[in-house]
This record gives C-alpha cells, sequence and structure tokens, in this order.
C-alpha cells in the first residue's frame, strides 16, 4: 500500500493503482473518454489518447492523464485546478472542431459520451475552425454502420475486437490528421474477418460504430395487411431483455416479449433453439 492525497484527501491504495482508480475511492469525478473497464474480464483500453482525465501533479511539469499513471508514495493530486479544467475543454474543442455537428439525428443522440462530456464542461461554442476528416461510409455488412467521420480515435474497438473477441478486424489506418480507426485497407467491412458480434458497437463513445437499423422496415411490415409477421431471436435475448427494464440479471422474460410482441403486431413469435417453438 501506498499513501497519496488527492484534493487534500489522504488515502492509501495499492502499488499500481493509476490515478483515475484512485480518485473513484474517494468519489471524485474524473472526465474519460478512450478509458474502458471491464472489471468481470479483467481488461482494460489504457491508451490515453484522448487527454481527457488530465491532472495536475505536484513536482511534474507537464499535466499527467489519469487513466494511465499510475500512483506513488507521497504522490500529491489535484482534478480540479483552472488549468486541468482549461486543457480538458481544450481537448474537448479540439475533438469537436474535427466533428459532425448533426447531434439532433445522430444515432446516439442523448447516449454519446463526447455529448455529455462536452455539457458537462459547459463547453457552448467551438473555438477552432479548420479542415474536418472526410471519410467514406460504410453500411456494407448488413448489421455495422461505420461513419468514420465521427471516430475520436479513442481505440476501444480496436481493444474490444483484438484483445477481447480476437478477431483482429479493427487498427489505426495512415498517419497525422488522416489517421482513422478501420479494417485494414480500408476495406468494406463485408469483405473482412468481421463476424458482426456487434461488440465494437456496444463500447464505441460516439457514433462512428452503431448498427443498421431496420426498425422502420419492421413498422411498414407490421402495417402491411397483406404480410403475416413472425419474431425470431435467438434465445439470449430472453433473458438480457430483461436488464433493460431493471430486472435481475438473469430474470427470463419470455412471456413479457411474446405479449409485447403481439401488442406490436406480430402474429407468432419463434424461440430460436436446438428444437424451436412457435408461440
Amino acid at each position: 500500500m501506498i499513501n497519496v492525497t488527492i484534493n487534500d484527501i489522504k488515502l492509501q491504495v495499492p502499488e499500481g493503482t493509476t490515478i483515475l482508480d484512485a480518485a473513484k475511492m474517494v468519489n471524485i469525478n474524473i472526465p474519460t473518454l478512450c478509458h474502458l473497464n471491464l472489471h468481470d474480464i479483467k481488461m482494460v483500453n489504457r491508451t490515453a489518447s484522448c487527454r481527457v482525465c488530465l491532472v495536475e501533479v505536484e513536482g511534474r511539469r507537464n499535466l499527467a492523464p489519469a487513466c494511465a499513471t499510475e500512483c506513488f508514495e507521497g504522490m500529491i493530486i489535484r482534478t480540479n485546478t483552472k488549468r486541468a479544467i482549461r486543457a480538458r475543454r481544450t481537448m474537448v474543442e479540439l475533438l469537436l472542431s474535427d466533428h459532425p455537428t448533426d447531434c439532433l439525428v445522430c444515432e446516439k443522440n442523448g447516449n454519446c459520451d463526447l455529448q455529455r462530456i462536452a455539457a458537462e464542461l459547459g463547453i457552448r461554442k467551438i473555438r477552432f475552425e479548420g479542415e474536418q476528416s472526410t471519410y467514406q461510409k460504410d453500411s456494407s455488412s448488413g448489421a455495422l454502420y461505420r461513419n468514420p467521420d465521427k471516430c475520436i480515435m479513442c481505440r476501444r474497438c480496436e481493444t474490444m475486437c483484438n484483445e477481447v473477441q480476437t478477431c483482429s478486424v479493427y487498427s489505426a489506418v495512415d498517419r497525422g490528421f488522416e489517421t482513422v480507426v478501420g479494417p485494414a485497407f480500408n476495406l468494406p467491412m463485408i469483405d473482412t474477418q468481421c463476424t458482426f458480434c456487434g461488440q465494437c458497437v456496444s463500447v464505441c463513445p460516439t457514433a462512428a460504430l452503431t448498427e443498421v437499423s431496420y426498425v422502420q422496415d419492421v413498422w411498414n411490415a407490421l402495417h402491411d395487411p397483406d404480410k403475416y409477421v413472425i419474431a425470431q431471436t435467438a434465445p439470449a435475448i430472453r433473458v438480457a431483455l430483461g436488464e433493460e427494464f431493471g430486472m435481475k440479471p438473469g430474470t427470463i422474460v419470455t412471456g413479457k416479449m411474446v405479449a409485447a410482441l403481439r401488442r406490436l403486431g406480430f402474429k407468432r413469435y419463434l424461440i430460436q433453439t436446438l428444437q424451436p417453438m412457435l408461440l
């Protein structure tokens, strides 16, 4: 155990603890974008690429990224100084200066980490103007939609794809201003070894990666009097869906799901198992 001080609060932390984790122990919030800690599988994305979590460390000239800087004995940290807050605001403003401003119609509107942090930091004007990155959009797979214009180089998808799912589809492509995370040679997703598991979508903090939406197609089918519409889901949906409604993880909601589908207009519900059941 080592002794550190954060915002005049003294505490002991295990050796190797980062400033970000130490701050969480005393309920001090430090904003992050690229940081991702998957506790259950002990996988951490610690690229420190966004620089939104900068803090001041006594005795150091430069600000330190809290997510990637380990504590040392006697370390004195300040997270809310004028210098640290100004640096965070500047980093977010720089990200926004190279980011589309279509928030109202964006797929992640209301659920975007960049949008949330910009609001928390009180950013109402982007001071920096200049050229913006423009890349080819990709929906070739029919499952995932890539909009690299909204990529903030957090590398979360890269960590998830390469280290957790071991598909090795994503990596940094090109250099300098043209750098973006994507498949090798910027291939369309349908031409890669992607299994379309969707885990990259689940960890993307912006709308650089989203699922291809078929919601309108479903509504059109449900309202077509000449169609007999059947819903089919994977077995896991019966268990995972309950968590979205605040139920205890593992709760089976087959009955509720079937009732909801019937009210939406589906005629039958097919449970995809080894021996399919039609309800």
